[in-house]
């Protein structure tokens, strides 16, 4: 059928051309998972045995990947992928919509296992290329988030104490750098903690296994304040700092600590705060931070308020508050990931199916990380990077049987771009 003419203003509008491209910057994420080999890793590790979206699951993924990546976040977003001539920045054929849903749904247990197991390859090869830190300090920030659905039919759906129906992932990530090691799906009803001492294990084994060899510290708030956490820790010979819960048994040992021992931080406007410590349970430090309003509205909040969570790393309690208290970066984390790569909900009626949605976010989150990280250290958002590396227009022409992607002249991050790109075709396995 021929395109028709409409008018506008100032133009005659027609669909006719066959060599634009709305997301001109997936060139860059095409590139760099031609680095990491990901579509290879995953026609290897997925499979789907007789279901019906069992071929070519590596196509499948990417195409997910790409379509989080400029901003989808539902299944059949992924349609604007095979717009103009979008399909030619990328060296696979993108797949319908229709296709990816048979995809998701074809997950069971199991296969989502294998999608673990494919997340951890990724993770090994951008620790290769020595994109992860390995021989730094790092911390593991583990937490967990409600992804919303909408409809009480879906597999797991449930409320929990939010209030919202919803599943409730477990997520771990590396500190303030904001890398995803590791996600796991669970019902909506499920304890923060519920799991957690199996997940945070899993995920020590995966840095591990990737060669991080540095110290390890968990950091985590009070729903994993757990002897079985703990016991992982130690049994990994992982260090901890976790929110301990004001039980009686802690409120005593607060009361004990002497005045003394506590030291004036600079910690909130209008308020006075403390630090002290003691020692509680099984060789736990336990540290508190004691705050109290001051000023015109201190009548309204005349005690005060404590914070408290056990450790076993050595230094300065003042410091080691300071470094708990950013534990906090997490929900920034969480927040980008749910806000902008596709987390806000989960597309299936199928818990198998949103469980391997959320480990595919999970990967398309770390691209954006990793590729902004190639070049520089400093952190952006999701969105950020989608307005910086993605979301330009292009038009893709041929010459000498060389195809030529003309990009906007006088780009505003061009230079940056430019940049990424000459340091994805330079990225070589680091021994």
């Amino acid at each position: 059928m021929s395109p028709s003419y409409h008018k506008s203003s100032k133009f005659s509008v027609i669909f006719d051309d066959k060599k634009s491209a709305s997301y001109a910057g997936l060139h860059l994420v095409n590139d760099f998972a031609t680095k990491l080999q990901l579509i290879d890793l995953a026609d290897q590790i997925i499979d789907l045995g007789d279901a019906p979206g069992r071929p070519n699951p590596g196509r499948k993924i990417m195409t997910l990947i790409e379509s989080f990546i400029v901003g989808g976040d539902c299944i059949d977003d992924a349609d604007v992928l095979r717009s103009g001539c979008s399909e030619k920045l990328v060296d696979h054929k993108v797949m319908a919509p229709s296709t990816l849903g048979t995809f998701l749904r074809s997950f069971s247990y199991g296969n989502v296992r294998q999608l673990d197991k494919l997340f951890s390859e990724l993770l090994k090869k951008a620790s290769g290329f020595g994109i992860l830190p390995k021989d730094e300090d790092i911390t593991i920030d583990v937490d967990s988030t409600i992804c919303e659905l909408y409809g009480k039919n879906k597999e797991g759906a449930s409320y929990g104490y939010t209030k919202v129906l919803g599943l409730h992932p477990l997520i771990a990530t590396l500190g303030k750098a904001g890398d995803i090691v590791h996600v796991r799906n669970r019902r909506g009803s499920a304890h923060s903690g519920r799991g957690s001492a199996y997940f945070i294990t899993e995920t020590i084994n995966r840095l591990t296994n990737v060669g991080c060899t540095s110290n390890i510290t968990l950091r985590a708030d009070s729903g994993f304040y757990s002897k079985h956490v703990i016991k992982a820790c130690r049994d990994k010979g992982v260090n901890y700092s976790i929110t301990a819960k004001l039980t009686g048994s802690v409120k005593r040992a607060i009361e004990l600590i002497d005045e003394s021992n506590f030291v004036e931080i600079d910690y909130t406007l209008n308020g006075k705060a403390y630090v002290g410590e003691t020692t509680y349970g099984d060789n736990h430090r336990l540290i508190v931070r004691r705050t109290k309003i001051t000023g015109d509205q201190a009548d309204l909040f005349d005690n005060w308020q404590y914070h408290a969570f056990i450790t076993d790393l050595k230094g300065d309690k003042v410091k080691l508050d300071a470094y708990h208290r950013d534990h906090a970066t997490v929900e920034l984390n969480i927040k980008d990931l749910k806000e902008n790569v596709g987390l806000n909900h989960m597309p299936s009626g199928k818990f198998a199916a949103n469980s391997a949605w959320l480990v595919i976010a999970a990967m398309a989150y770390n691209f954006m990380i990793w590729m902004k990280r190639i070049t520089d250290d400093k952190r952006i958002t999701a969105k950020s990077f989608r307005k910086m590396f993605i979301l330009f227009a292009g038009r893709i022409t041929k010459k000498a049987r060389t195809y030529i992607l003309h990009l906007p002249h006088k780009w505003q991050y061009q230079k940056q771009w430019i940049k990424t790109l000459n340091a994805i075709q330079l990225l070589t396995i680091k021994t």
